[in-house]
C-alpha cells in the first residue's frame, strides 16, 4: 500500500464520518452566532471536546474488550438519546424564529441568554453527534493503521487533509450564516436538525433490527432513500411519521396562544 493511498484512505475516513457531526455542530454554532450569543457556544465546544477524548477512550475499550467490535447495543442508545435531543432542539429553534421573540429572551434572562437547560442540550447535542462518529472514525483508522504499517507520516497527512476541508466547510457556512436573516436561519437548521433527528431514529431501529430485536420489514422506497442514510423498513418510516404527526402537532398547540393574541390585537 503506498503512501498516497494510505493518505487517502485515513483522509475519507475522518472526512466522511466527520462531516456529518461537523455539520450539526455547525449549523446549531451558526444560528447561536446569528443570534448574537457568541458566548453561549461553549457547551458546543465542550461537548464536541469531550466527545473526542471519549471516542477515543470508547475505541480503546472495543479494542481490548469486543476485538474491535462494532457495539450495537451500545450505538442505539446514543442514537435514540441524540435524536431525542435533536427533536428537542429543532422545536426550540422553530419556535424562536421571530426575532422579536429572539429579543424578548434576550433581554429576559440579561447576561444568560439560553436557559440552563437550552445550553445543557446544545451541549449534548453536540457531544454525541461527534461521540458517534468519532467512535467509528478511531476503530477505523486503528484497523487501517494496523493493515498499513502504523500511524506514518501518510496516515497523519491525510488526516491533516480531511481536518482542513472540515474547517473550510465550517468556515463557509459561518460566513454565509451571518449574511442571512435570523428567522430563515433558525427555520433552516430546524429543519436540518429534525431531519437529522429521524435519521438518527432510523438509525436506532437499524442497529435493534440488526441484534434481531425490533423486526425487519423492507418498504418500497426509491434508491436515493437508502443512499441519504435512511431506514428503508416501514418499522423506521412508521416511527419517523408518528414523530413527524407529533411534532406537527406540538408546534400547533405551541404557537395557537400567540396567533389568538395576534387576532386581538387587530
Amino acid at each position: 500500500m503506498n503512501m498516497l493511498t494510505i493518505a487517502l484512505q485515513s483522509g475519507s475516513i475522518l472526512l466522511r464520518e466527520g462531516l456529518e457531526a461537523m455539520l450539526i455542530v455547525t449549523a446549531l454554532a451558526a444560528a447561536m452566532r446569528k443570534g448574537g450569543q457568541d458566548q453561549e457556544l461553549k457547551p458546543l465546544w465542550l461537548g464536541a471536546g469531550l466527545a473526542v477524548l471519549a471516542s477515543v477512550a470508547a475505541a480503546v475499550v472495543f479494542q481490548l474488550w469486543f476485538g474491535g467490535a462494532h457495539n450495537d447495543a451500545m450505538e442505539a442508545v446514543v442514537m435514540i438519546v441524540a435524536a431525542a435531543l435533536m427533536l428537542y432542539m429543532s422545536g426550540w429553534l422553530f419556535l424562536k424564529q421571530d426575532p422579536r421573540e429572539w429579543k424578548r429572551m434576550i433581554d429576559a434572562s440579561a447576561k444568560h441568554a439560553l436557559s440552563s437547560g437550552a445550553a445543557f442540550t446544545l451541549g449534548s447535542i453536540s457531544f454525541l453527534a461527534v461521540f458517534r462518529e468519532g467512535a467509528e472514525t478511531a476503530l477505523f483508522l486503528h484497523a487501517l493503521a494496523s493493515t498499513s504499517g502504523g500511524w506514518g507520516p501518510a496516515l497523519l497527512m491525510g488526516l491533516a487533509g480531511a481536518v482542513v476541508c472540515l474547517a473550510a466547510i465550517y468556515a463557509a457556512m459561518q460566513w454565509l450564516a451571518l449574511r442571512i436573516p435570523l428567522r430563515p436561519l433558525f427555520i433552516v437548521t430546524s429543519a436540518f436538525l429534525f431531519v437529522m433527528g429521524l435519521r438518527f431514529v432510523g438509525g436506532a431501529i437499524q442497529e435493534m433490527q440488526e441484534q434481531q430485536v425490533v423486526p425487519y420489514d423492507s418498504a418500497p422506497t426509491p434508491d436515493w432513500f437508502a443512499s441519504l442514510g435512511f431506514n428503508p423498513t416501514w418499522e423506521a418510516i412508521g416511527a419517523q411519521l408518528v414523530i413527524a404527526l407529533v411534532a406537527l402537532v406540538s408546534i400547533a398547540i405551541a404557537m395557537r396562544p400567540s396567533s389568538s393574541g395576534a387576532a386581538q390585537a387587530h
